[in-house]
């Protein structure tokens, strides 16, 4: 652009001597180089501050490591690499025996303590019926014994009889106390609960809830729309929980942004809405419209964590670079763009809108350059 810049300015120079026939001397040379050096200058500087332009862009995409949340041997992998996947599509499932046979048994303890419970309800219905005749029987013993001891007093009853009659009242009333007693322990014991199970009951189901979970761990799914890629994991291989070693990775499916960095130098010309421009080494020739979306508020060469050590000189020569987040706007959908290509951007501001017409020219030769390459 420089070099363009140069040619056009030597054009109108040699113009403007031709036609306005103006000597060739030490003063008129020497004032159109510098004049040429001046104008030139300014033109650029105003550019580069008030147009921005980055050649450090990705495409970035977030990514999932798969890992197991149960232990075993994978039997099957059903998923295709670089498919698109829908949330909930099997990636690959591990032996399920060990956990399907801990569900079974788990249902069958579950089965014999709701048993039991029932078992514990019939307890105190035959608590609260032994109680009742107790009462009776008591009932029946104090009214005999009320009855002699009236007997007595005419002469109609001896001693001895009124004495049997109140050891049968006293046995009858400690056998009352007896089965009260045994009716409360039986009702305290049936009415302990969780959640209004018993206690045991609501043990195995919790169990069970977490046995069954893992049975179904055993098929790993899609956590999302997307797709898995680079595939190594096959059938016989282990997958394991612990330690964390991701047996896939998978890429979720949404919206795509590039991120590029930008010399902190251009911040005060780098704002949501402004429009931006792509190129991409993969595709000469060719420019693609964009609008800068966010500029992230934190650069990372900046940021500290509670360590054992202290912030040192070395900390401060880092200066970073702020990072803007930008879309496409223009259809790519024709175009072989994988997730994580390169590319350079340029960002048009509301300043000097007039110069911005040198970085668009600029970003254009950069776009052809890129039919220009050697491998060796």
């Amino acid at each position: 652009m420089d070099l363009l810049l140069i040619l056009t300015y030597a054009a109108i120079c040699i113009a403007v001597f031709k036609i306005f026939k103006i000597p060739l001397n030490k003063w008129s040379v020497p004032t159109a180089v510098l004049g040429g050096i001046v104008l030139v200058s300014t033109l650029v500087l105003v550019m580069n501050y008030n147009h921005p332009f980055s050649p450090l862009a990705k495409r970035v995409f977030i990514t999932t490591p798969i890992v197991p949340t149960v232990n075993g041997r994978v039997v099957e992998i059903p998923v295709i690499p670089n498919k698109p996947l829908e949330r909930g599509d099997v990636l690959f499932s591990v032996e399920p025996t060990i956990y399907a046979a801990e569900v079974r048994r788990l249902r069958a303890q579950l089965q014999a303590a709701q048993s039991g419970d029932v078992q514990l309800d019939a307890s105190v219905e035959v608590a609260q019926s032994r109680r009742l005749q107790a009462e009776t029987q008591m009932n029946r013993a104090k009214r005999e014994y009320e009855r002699y001891s009236k007997a007595l007093k005419g002469g109609a009853a001896t001693r001895q009889q009124v004495d049997n009659r109140e050891q049968q009242l006293l046995s009858t009333q400690a056998a009352l106390e007896a089965a009260v007693a045994e009716e409360k322990r039986v009702t305290e014991a049936g009415a302990v609960s969780v959640d209004g199970e018993d206690p045991q009951v609501a043990a195995i189901r919790a169990q069970l809830s977490v046995a069954e979970f893992n049975l179904e761990e055993t098929v790993v799914r899609a956590p999302t729309d997307g797709y898995v890629t680079q595939v190594a994991l096959r059938p016989g291989m282990m997958a394991v929980s612990l330690p964390l070693r991701p047996v896939m990775v998978f890429v979720h499916k949404e919206e795509r942004f590039y991120y590029a960095a930008f010399r902190q130098n251009s911040l005060q010309r780098l704002k949501p809405g402004y429009e931006a421009e792509f190129l991409f080494k993969g595709l000469p020739g060719k420019v693609f419209k964009g609008e800068v979306v966010e500029v992230l508020p934190a650069i990372a060469e900046g940021q500290a964590q509670s360590a054992g050590t202290l912030v040192g000189t070395e900390f401060f020569s880092r200066p970073g670079r702020a990072v803007a987040k930008i879309k496409i706007l223009d259809d790519m959908s024709d175009y072989a763009v994988p997730d994580g290509s390169s590319a350079e951007v340029a960002v048009y501001s509301d300043h000097f809108t007039h110069v911005a017409v040198m970085r668009k020219i600029l970003l254009r030769m950069k776009s052809w350059q890129s039919f220009l390459f050697l491998d060796h």
